[in-house]
């Protein structure tokens, strides 16, 4: 399975998560803290999170984090 994030005239890496079913922990340690936390403070005020409704970007834990930091999801 693998992830990457994607905006207008940029991108975040591409990252392979090695072994294992994503969680939404694991959502949160191996991308919104390293990957999505830093891109959102890189585009500003503009910035909205698309996900696909996976469970794992459901999960309490998740909604939880983007709260705590402010990050808005696109509805």
């Amino acid at each position: 399975m693998v992830w990457a994030g994607i905006s207008l005239g940029c991108h975040t890496d591409l990252h392979v998560f090695h072994g294992g079913t994503l969680t939404g922990v694991r959502y949160r340690d191996e991308i919104l803290d390293p990957y999505v936390r830093p891109f959102a403070g890189a585009i500003g005020n503009d910035f909205s999170l698309m996900d696909d409704n996976a469970r794992p970007h459901r999960a309490v834990v998740v909604e939880n984090y983007l709260e705590g930091h402010g990050l808005k999801r696109m509805e």
